[in-house]
């Protein structure tokens, strides 16, 4: 099979767009699982934790 520019093109064309859907499907997988949420208010309220005193 020869692979010249017009192939890789229309290759990446068809299964490219399917390919960032299955990525972006994945992210919100595991952003919306419930198993997370300890972590993710953790790294919300681990910024102000630190940072959050008046200087002296």
């Amino acid at each position: 099979m020869d692979f010249d520019h017009q192939t890789v093109v229309a290759f990446s064309k068809s299964w490219g767009l399917f390919y960032l859907i299955a990525l972006s499907i994945g992210v919100l997988v595991y952003v919306f699982r419930p198993s997370n949420k300890k972590r993710f208010d953790k790294a919300k309220k681990s910024i102000l934790d630190k940072d959050d005193t008046p200087w002296t």
